[in-house]
């Protein structure tokens, strides 16, 4: 695996991004909306091997008090080789002098994030766009 890194945004395939979510598997998201919210982020990498994307995270951040970690995703033959863990590793050290560094786990990944040092928050709360999809994927839970 020769992996190279980078959070350029200039001739990105937006595409190619989308395709990896879908593969990794994160849901479907469209290369447009993926375009902004990477645009919109302070921090990202784009990791790709031979040339291939294969992984990639981002962090919002204000640049004092907080930085959220988002949208990490690893390619399915890429997953276990502790890119993620980099990924993640390295949007922390981005993030490093915030206040507050937090992200939500896809249900059944709380164990990974814990091993990075993420402690599970007692008063995070959300508003989802479709609360009864994000109710049945184990994103939220009744009082």
């Amino acid at each position: 695996m020769s992996l190279e890194w980078s959070d350029d945004l200039d001739g990105f395939n937006w595409d190619e991004l989308s395709a990896l979510y879908r593969a990794a598997p994160l849901g479907d998201k469209k290369a447009a909306d993926l375009k902004r919210s990477f645009a919109n982020s302070l921090y990202r990498c784009f990791v790709r091997d031979d040339g291939r994307l294969v992984g990639v995270g981002r962090a919002l951040a204000d640049g004092v008090d907080c930085s959220y970690i988002c949208d990490v995703a690893v390619l399915p033959s890429h997953q276990g080789t502790g890119l993620g863990r980099q990924i993640v590793g390295r949007l922390v050290q981005l993030s490093r002098g915030h206040r507050k560094i937090i992200l939500y786990a896809v249900p059944g990944k709380e164990p990974f994030y814990r091993q990075l040092g993420f402690k599970r928050m007692t008063t995070a709360m959300a508003i989802f766009e479709n609360q009864a999809l994000a109710q049945q994927r184990g994103y939220l839970v009744d009082d």
